[in-house]
C-alpha cells in the first residue's frame, strides 16, 4: 500500500499567470515596498525583484513551507531586500507589523491552489492521482480533508459541496459518503473519486469534465478557509497601500472573483445615501478606483501554454 502513495518532492516549477499584466499593473518604482501575498514558486516575484533595484523591498508570503523554500532559492539571485513569510495572507496587518512596514507600494494576490500542490501525489488535492485524503496548503494546519469528509455531517456535507462547489448534485454525494464511511473510513482520494463518481448518471459520470471535480474544489476551500475573510483580507490590503498603491488580485473560480469584484465595488462607492435623496448627507468617500471595470483575461498565446489560465480573471485597483 505504501507504494502507492511514494513521490518526489515538489520542485514548484508553476507557471505564473497573468505575470505581465499582473506585475506591469503595480508600477514596480526603484525603492519601493512590494507584497507578493500568494508567493507560491516566485513567478511573480521574480519579476518584481527584477524592476526594484538594489534598494527595493519584496516581502513575500505563503502559507506552504515548500513553496517558501523554493522561492526562497529562486529569489536569492536578486539584489532587492526580500523577506519571505510563512503565514496566511489574510493575516497582513500582523505581517507588516511584525516586519515594521506601516504602508507598502503594492500588492499581488494569486488565488487558489498552485499546480505543484495540485501535481505532487502526496499532498492529496487532486482526483487524478491516488494519496491519502490531505488539501492542506498548510501542513501545520490541523483540519485536513480526511477529516472533513469522514467526520461531518450530512447536512454541513451537502452544504459545502453545493456552496462551494456549486454542486447540483451535492444532496446525492453527501449521502453516498456517510453511506460509505459507515462501513469504514474513505481514507484516499481515490475512494472518495469513486463515490463520487458513482453518484452521477452513467452519462454524466464520463462528460468532459471529471465528476469529483467540483466536490474536491468544496472540500478543499473548506479545509483551507480559502473563502472565509477573503474580502476582509482584500480590504485589510487596501488599508495598508499608500495612496497610488496597486492591488491587483488574480481569481480562478466564480466564487472567489465574485467577492473581489463586489469587495473592489464596495471600496471604490462614493455616496452610499438612498437614490431618493436629493443631496448627499453621507459624507462616504470611495477609498479605491478601477484600474479595470472588466477583469482582465489571458491572451490567446498564454492560454495555449497554460491550461490554468483559461478561468483566470485579474482584477486591479489604485487607492485614493
Amino acid at each position: 500500500m505504501a507504494d502507492i502513495f511514494e513521490d518526489t518532492k515538489p520542485n514548484f516549477n508553476h507557471i505564473s499567470v497573468l505575470l505581465s499584466e499582473s506585475v506591469d499593473a503595480l508600477k514596480v518604482s526603484s525603492g519601493g515596498i512590494y507584497v507578493d501575498g500568494t508567493l507560491g514558486g516566485g513567478g511573480h516575484s521574480s519579476l518584481i525583484c527584477e524592476r526594484l533595484g538594489d534598494d527595493g523591498t519584496l516581502i513575500g508570503i505563503d502559507r506552504d513551507k515548500t513553496a517558501l523554500a523554493a522561492a526562497g532559492a529562486r529569489l536569492s539571485k536578486y539584489s532587492c531586500n526580500i523577506k519571505t513569510v510563512h503565514a496566511n495572507f489574510f493575516d497582513i496587518k500582523n505581517v507588516l507589523a511584525d516586519l515594521g512596514v506601516s504602508e507598502v507600494d503594492g500588492a499581488i494576490l494569486d488565488l487558489g491552489v498552485s499546480s505543484p500542490q495540485l501535481d505532487v501525489r502526496e499532498r492529496g488535492f487532486s482526483y487524478n492521482m491516488n494519496a491519502r485524503l490531505d488539501m492542506r496548503m498548510n501542513q501545520d494546519d490541523i483540519l485536513d480533508a480526511y477529516t472533513v469528509v469522514n467526520t461531518y455531517d450530512e447536512a454541513e456535507l451537502r452544504r459545502i459541496l453545493f456552496e462551494y462547489g456549486e454542486e447540483k448534485n451535492s444532496a446525492k454525494i453527501a449521502s453516498n459518503i456517510v453511506r460509505e464511511r459507515a462501513k469504514k473510513p474513505i481514507e484516499t482520494t481515490e475512494e472518495l473519486s469513486e463515490i463520487i463518481k458513482k453518484s452521477f448518471p452513467p452519462k454524466k459520470r464520463y462528460a468532459d469534465k471529471h465528476p469529483a471535480k467540483r466536490s474536491f474544489q468544496a472540500i478543499r476551500i473548506e479545509v483551507n478557509h480559502e473563502l472565509d475573510g477573503l474580502s476582509r483580507a482584500v480590504s485589510d490590503f487596501v488599508n495598508v497601500l499608500r495612496p497610488g498603491g496597486v492591488l491587483a488580485v488574480i481569481t480562478f473560480h466564480s466564487l472567489e472573483d465574485r467577492i473581489v469584484k463586489n469587495t473592489f465595488k464596495e471600496l471604490s462607492a462614493g455616496c452610499i445615501c438612498p437614490k431618493e435623496f436629493p443631496v448627499c448627507v453621507c459624507g462616504h468617500k470611495p477609498k479605491v478606483k478601477l484600474v479595470n471595470k472588466k477583469p482582465i483575461a489571458a491572451n490567446a498565446k498564454e492560454l495555449e501554454n497554460n491550461n490554468r489560465a483559461h478561468s483566470a480573471k485579474l482584477r486591479i485597483i489604485e487607492k485614493i
